[in-house]
C-alpha cells in the first residue's frame, strides 16, 4: 500500500530537470553554432544570407525554448498547465484525478467536463521525481476538489 502523501505548501512549481536542461543547452549550442557559421561562411554567401542562417538558429532555439518552459503550477485558485504550446489556467473543482501509468510520458489531468489534459511539466522518464510530484498533486486535489474524499 503506498504511503499516503501530504500536499505540499502552495504555490508549488513542478518543472522538469532535464525536460529544462536539454532544450535550453542545445538552443545555446545551436544559436552560437549559428552565429560561428555565419561568420566563417564562405564568399558566396552575402550578409543576408549570413542574417538568415542566424535567424534560423534563433527560430530553433524558440522551438526548444517552447519545450523547455513547460510546468505545472498550482496556487489556492487552482492549477496553471503550461505545455509546449498552450497554457491552460483550471480552478479546483474542475479538477477530477491525475494518472501517471508506467510508461506514459506524463501525467494526464481528468476534468470535470471529460476532458483530459496532459501535463508535461511532470516528466514521465524521471520516474522517482514524476511519482513523487504527481502524488503532490493528486493529493492536492483530493484536498481542494470538488470531489473530496472525507
Amino acid at each position: 500500500m503506498p504511503v499516503p502523501v501530504t500536499p505540499p505548501p502552495l504555490p508549488v512549481t513542478w518543472r522538469p530537470r532535464r525536460g529544462r536542461i536539454v532544450p535550453y543547452g542545445f538552443a545555446v549550442l545551436i544559436v552560437a553554432g549559428a552565429v560561428v557559421m555565419a561568420i566563417f561562411i564562405s564568399e558566396p554567401f552575402k550578409l543576408p544570407d549570413r542574417v538568415a542562417i542566424v535567424l534560423f538558429g534563433c527560430a530553433v532555439a524558440f522551438v526548444l525554448h517552447l519545450l523547455g518552459r513547460v510546468r505545472v503550477e498550482a496556487d489556492d485558485e487552482g492549477i496553471t498547465i503550461v505545455n509546449a504550446v498552450r497554457t491552460h489556467r483550471y480552478t479546483w473543482p474542475e479538477i477530477l484525478d491525475v494518472t501517471l501509468l508506467v510508461g506514459d510520458p506524463w501525467p494526464k489531468i481528468d476534468f470535470s467536463d471529460g476532458r483530459t489534459i496532459g501535463a508535461m511539466g511532470i516528466q514521465g522518464s524521471e520516474k522517482p521525481r514524476a511519482r513523487q510530484a504527481t502524488a503532490e498533486l493528486a493529493a492536492l486535489i483530493r484536498e481542494r476538489g470538488e470531489a473530496r474524499e472525507d
